[in-house]
């Protein structure tokens, strides 16, 4: 490769990622990283058959992604979003802070239903109808918004599953399923608690102690006999009824089951997911009369094409020579031992996501792994501990993660304003020791199981 394209390449992905962070009079991230991946790609530092072998990683993401936006939408539809935002006013009892603690749950519980994307699209927006219903100021929505989505995003690190982007890099190491989830569920689990215990003592001052007694709700607090958000008059021809929903969600929950049974046994994961959306897009439309055309108009494709040019951008670097780059500067340190091998590995991870969305993040650093010929535990080691910087510490920055940039989507549809100045003022409190904590939780618990 000539000195012309490896000199050119850092810079134009210097200024694509400038103009990412600067988005200047609100450019949308996809255009820089677009112009940037032309770039990359009429420079020569990629060439066509690499657009191919990106096509093919990416493809399978971005379909699981549609197949999970369209079951979102189906959801939507039958009042799933009024439904549970009923549920989560009631079991509050009008404390603000068990409405914290419950979004938080709802959110993780989500993402173990579907995955991080899909929890974002159906959390936030229950969220939103909640909290404008209650009449929060906007200072009292952000603890329930921000807090909603890191914690939607972050729980995708305990089950390879909840993560498309886990999945790729499952297949590249080769650790099935069951594995990752031994080794990671206990540590991850502990990680999102003391992340949730962070995000409380950041958020506590803007919470309110108690849910404001509206005109709008005062019947349902004193009498219960009927809830206003479940007879809002854009959803009185659905009233959403708890057995109904409940059928719902087992269905979802099977889809769920069969994802990861389908990746056990070999079978296409977006397959499976883009099955899963078809049946429940036709229960809709069995149900509802309701034509499957709105998905067209509600996909965020602007977050596909941001995905896919980010993996060309890296790919360019990964052709200079960025791997084995890492791998002269990294081995000797992984070397020393697993405790560094899983710090060093899980914050450069945190980075390169941040840098680059932990989509391409990660695969640059699984694709790195592979070439430092490492002792099976220790590769096992370090490949979970890029997933905790690659799920957890990529959220510093709101273009981190494809679920963080689809949260800021859905917040812009509802003319919610939250900059990255102030999502930043949290993220970077609560996610760096968020990190390390899980990594050292980690470290212990790798000794532990192979010890035993």
């Amino acid at each position: 490769m000539s000195e012309f394209i490896v000199m050119f390449t850092p810079i134009v992905f210097l200024l694509s990622m400038i103009f990412i962070l600067w988005r200047p009079k609100g450019v949308n991230e996809a255009i820089p990283a677009a112009a940037g991946a032309a770039v990359i790609f009429i420079l020569g530092a990629v060439s066509l058959s690499d657009l191919a072998v990106i096509s093919q990683r990416v493809s399978g993401a971005a379909i699981t992604i549609m197949a999970t936006i369209v079951m979102a939408i189906a959801l939507e539809s039958f009042g799933f979003y009024h439904w549970m935002a009923s549920k989560l006013l009631e079991a509050a009892k009008q404390s603000g802070i068990k409405l914290f603690w419950l979004t938080n749950s709802l959110c993780f519980f989500m993402t173990l239903f579907l995955n991080n994307d899909g929890s974002i699209l159906i959390t936030t927006p229950i969220l939103i109808l909640l909290l404008k219903y209650l009449g929060l100021k906007k200072r009292q929505m952000f603890p329930y918004l921000i807090s909603g989505a890191i914690i939607a995003t972050a729980s995708s690190a305990p089950i390879g599953v909840s993560n498309i982007v886990n999945l790729i890099a499952l297949e590249i190491i080769g650790i099935d399923l069951y594995l990752h989830t031994a080794l990671m569920l206990l540590p991850g689990t502990v990680g999102l608690l003391f992340l949730s215990g962070l995000l409380y003592l950041v958020l506590q001052k803007d919470i309110p102690r108690t849910i404001p007694r509206t005109e709008k709700n005062i019947a349902f607090w004193e009498q219960r006999r009927y809830h206003p958000l479940e007879s809002s008059p854009a959803h009185e021809q659905m009233q959403p009824k708890t057995k109904q929903m409940v059928y719902i969600l087992l269905f979802v929950f099977l889809i769920r089951i069969s994802l990861f049974a389908a990746s056990y046994i070999g079978i296409s994961v977006p397959i499976v997911a883009v099955l899963g959306s078809i049946i429940l897009l036709v229960w809709r439309w069995i149900s509802l009369k309701a034509s499957p055309m709105d998905v067209l108009k509600k996909t965020p494709w602007h977050i596909f094409i941001f995905a896919y040019s980010m993996y060309v951008i890296i790919y360019g670097l990964n052709n200079i020579g960025l791997t084995a780059y890492l791998v002269e500067r990294f081995e000797p340190i992984v070397s020393q031992g697993l405790f560094h091998a899983s710090m060093t590995m899980g914050i450069l991870l945190s980075a390169l996501s941040n840098m680059f969305n932990n989509h391409p993040a990660l695969m640059i650093g699984t694709l790195t792994l592979t070439e430092m010929n490492l002792d099976p535990v220790v590769l096992k080691t370090i490949y979970l501990a890029n997933i905790i910087g690659s799920d957890m510490g990529s959220l510093l920055l709101p273009m981190g993660t494809l679920a963080t940039l689809i949260w800021m989507h859905i917040l812009k549809q509802h003319k919610i304003k939250i900059t990255w100045k102030r999502y930043m003022k949290v993220s970077f409190i609560v996610i760096p020791p968020t990190v390390v904590f899980t990594l050292i939780c980690l470290y212990y618990w790798i000794r532990l199981v192979y010890a035993g």
